[in-house]
């Protein structure tokens, strides 16, 4: 399938147009939107479903060696993403140092929701992927975030040991991080008769609850983008478009070195190509608060996510199926 076939199926997929929908509603300032608690459920729910139904899929393909080394891969992709993202958003785009790692924390840490949105394009194209690769975007989720702190406190000896370990220990235990290795966990252990009892939960309501909380996720993108657009220099806008590239590159070459077939390694382009606006966003802002949050959600959120769900997604499944020909 050519590129510009991906890129019609993906954008006329319902996930895609209710997160349009919700874009368009917040830039022309409706009112339309969803209670915090509910939001606070799909996120909770999405990610449950992911790392459960991925923990059955390990119970019953069983441990393999290239899990094994594909999430070392992705540990290294994502603690290393970040020093790439550093030193050009200072020597390109002229960023402080403090708003620079911050940012380059969200690049290397990964979107859980890109994650869902490449894995539902992937089935939608009946392109087989690894289910176990829940595991590696958990695994993914975090090495970027300590990078960047130690970007920051290299530069910035105010904080002490034992804050730092506070912070680590916050990170690491973040809802998000814990509900899906915790859901993965529990997949693994109960295995396919858990899939069995659970598909009706996890499985058959999962694309309708996507398309509602992307709609939601529209209606943030759209209200950051009309507030945080004048933070951004047209450098620094740039980065939010070219980065992806750069990080879907980089995982590219370890995906052909690892032999993943084409699904799989489109997931892992898509996951280094993403960018974190839930578990990086609340480490920085306990990490680093004098970094203007407002720079790294507006381009992570309202223009790297937008990008790769129209644009992103199906460049990075053409570029793995041609890799893997």
């Amino acid at each position: 399938m050519q590129i510009f076939d991906l890129a019609s199926a993906n954008l006329l997929s319902p996930m895609v147009l209710f997160f349009g929908l919700g874009l368009i509603a917040a830039l022309l300032r409706s009112d339309l939107g969803l209670p915090e608690q509910i939001t606070k459920f799909l996120a909770l729910y999405l990610l449950m479903s992911i790392g459960f139904r991925g923990g059955a899929e390990v119970a019953h393909h069983g441990m393999s060696s290239q899990l094994v080394l594909t999430m070392a891969a992705g540990v290294l992709l994502s603690a290393t993403v970040p020093f790439i993202a550093y030193a050009i958003l200072r020597r390109v785009c002229g960023m402080n140092q403090i708003d620079a790692a911050a940012v380059a924390g969200h690049y290397g840490s990964i979107s859980a929701v890109t994650f869902l949105a490449v894995t539902g394009a992937l089935t939608q194209l009946s392109i087989p992927f690894d289910g176990w690769l829940v595991a590696v975007a958990a695994a993914m989720e975090t090495p970027a975030i300590f990078t960047a702190l130690m970007i920051a406190h290299g530069r910035n000896k105010d904080a002490g040991a034992s804050e730092q370990r506070n912070l680590f220990r916050e990170i690491a235990l973040h809802g998000s991080i814990v509900m899906l290795i915790g859901a993965f966990a529990i997949g693994a252990i109960s295995g396919p008769k858990g899939m069995t009892l659970l598909k009706p939960f996890v499985g058959d309501l999962f694309p309708g609850l996507l398309c509602l909380f992307l709609l939601d996720l529209g209606l943030v993108a759209g209200r950051w983008l009309a507030r945080g657009w004048r933070e951004l220099s047209p450098a620094t806008t740039a980065f939010g478009l070219v980065m992806p590239l750069i990080g879907a590159a980089l995982a590219s070459v370890v995906a052909m070195a690892l032999g993943l077939s084409s699904g799989s390694a489109a997931v892992l382009i898509t996951l280094t190509a993403s960018a974190s606006y839930i578990a990086a966003p609340a480490a920085m802002r306990l990490a680093l608060p004098r970094a203007n949050p407002a720079i790294a959600l507006t381009l992570s959120l309202g223009i790297t996510f937008p990008f790769n769900l129209i644009v992103g997604i199906p460049l990075y499944i053409a570029l793995a199926t041609h890799l893997t020909k």
